[in-house]
């Protein structure tokens, strides 16, 4: 098929790039390098070098839609740059290949706000950052097209995703900034006590569940894997991998961080048949060996 990819230089975006040429798609990386690399091209894949907060137009038979401005912290500090990367570039996507399938990477980390429980996607989206409210618009107009236009566009929920080329500089990046401070023995640092949880899924299921969606409607479905991790437990696990034994340090909470964020899973499984397959341990093993290598180079 023809397949475009925003943000198809950065963390997901290149890891789903290499898994569409690999099944001998035909690929654009639509990227303007704000937060992609271009040493994660795929040099069988074409490249339009473009800020999505501009139109544009693409052939395609599906757009998947990961570029965003992703970090949380900007977006508080800058919610009407993260409205317009998020929301005003979400409507040029849309506009971008009229009749081509558009699978839009939403957030249920920063969607749902607090989880007692694990969130299916009949729970209120109720979201405590900018970051969180400019996916839920991306949602709605997502929805919207469907409605107006017959258009079977999807959401996905993503948890917090971690995996192999992940920015260490990027907020969200926690699983990378821990192994990267821990592989050079450097000091890491967790915010608040640490017993904040998230649902942390591995990129390769990630690319997984976007594959998965092609071609199908319904939605929105949540991505994860249904089960709550601890940052203290995360960083224990990262310190295992690494085989270092140092405590972090701990600073003051921040703002627009939630306590608990957990997806429930299942109408991804029953409806796409889909799952998360790759375990946290497993997941860290393979992140830690890539940031190795990386660092190598």
């Amino acid at each position: 098929m023809r397949a475009v990819v925003t943000g198809g230089a950065g963390f997901i975006g290149s890891n789903l790039v290499d898994a569409l040429v690999g099944r001998g798609d035909e690929v654009l990386v639509v990227d303007d390098f704000a937060s992609g690399k271009r040493e994660n091209l795929n040099p069988k894949a074409a490249l339009l070098e473009h800020d999505i907060r501009e139109p544009y137009s693409a052939e395609a038979d599906v757009v998947f839609h990961l570029a965003a401005q992703a970090d949380v912290q900007t977006s508080m500090q800058r919610p009407e740059y993260d409205a317009h990367v998020n929301v005003v570039g979400t409507v040029n996507v849309l506009r971008s290949a009229p009749g081509a399938q558009v699978i839009f990477a939403s957030s249920g980390g920063a969607g749902y706000g607090e989880c007692p429980e694990p969130a299916a996607e009949d729970a209120p989206f109720l979201p405590l950052s900018p970051y969180g409210i400019a996916k839920k618009c991306g949602e709605e107009y997502l929805a919207g097209w469907n409605r107006i236009h017959g258009t079977s566009h999807v959401s996905l929920r993503f948890g917090n995703v971690y995996g192999e080329r992940q920015d260490s500089g990027l907020e969200g990046g926690v699983v990378a900034i821990f192994l990267e401070r821990l592989a050079r023995g450097d000091e890491t640092v967790i915010y608040g006590d640490g017993e904040q949880s998230r649902d942390f899924v591995y990129v390769g299921d990630v690319v997984d569940a976007l594959l998965a969606a092609v071609g199908r409607g319904g939605g929105p479905y949540n991505v994860g894997t249904g089960e709550a991790t601890t940052v203290n437990a995360l960083h224990a696990a990262c310190r295992r991998v690494a085989g270092v034994e140092t405590e972090p340090r701990h600073a003051p909470a921040r703002l627009g961080d939630v306590l608990r964020s957990v997806l429930d899973v299942r109408r991804a499984e029953r409806e796409l048949g889909w799952r998360a397959r790759v375990s946290l341990d497993d997941g860290i093993a393979r992140t830690y060996a890539w940031t190795k290598e990386a660092a190598a180079r």
